[in-house]
């Protein structure tokens, strides 16, 4: 399967599709909320709400089982833009922003592909397989 976000498909329409499944961990949205952006599970386009599971700090091609058939394979970051601000004005600034070294840091859930599908319900267990080694930092696609 080929890209379907715009921008990707302006880029170029033949490359693979690395944007399937959006997540997004719960500790990000309760952080929001304490710095004043109401931001509830959803509200960001992603499709899955994860908690207790260190997103941002997986390698690429990590696999996340979710519930009793479901896995996903990590891709990379998710790469917000101006249009997260069209929700909740200023919430850009929020889930990006630069490291003392000057580097990007994107904070907006990470991006998978579907391995298996499956149901996925809220509450479901994620159970997370790491690929073998070296692992690949996540970066934006």
């Amino acid at each position: 399967m080929t890209v379907r976000h715009r921008s990707r498909v302006a880029q170029d329409p033949t490359q693979p599709n690395l944007r399937q499944v959006h997540l997004i961990h719960r500790e990000l949205l309760t952080e929001l909320g304490e710095s004043g952006f109401d931001v509830t599970p959803g509200a960001l386009g992603e499709n899955i709400t994860t908690e207790g599971v260190d997103l941002l700090g997986l390698p690429v091609g990590a696999v996340l089982r979710i519930g009793p058939e479901a896995e996903v394979e990590i891709t990379g970051l998710r790469n917000p833009c101006a249009q997260i601000d069209a929700y909740r004005p200023g919430l850009l600034k929020q889930v990006v922003g630069r490291a003392e070294d000057g580097t990007i840091v994107r904070r907006a859930g990470i991006m998978g592909v579907v391995r298996t599908g499956g149901p996925v319900r809220p509450g479901d267990a994620v159970a997370v397989e790491l690929p073998d080694g070296p692992h690949r930092p996540l970066d934006r696609v």
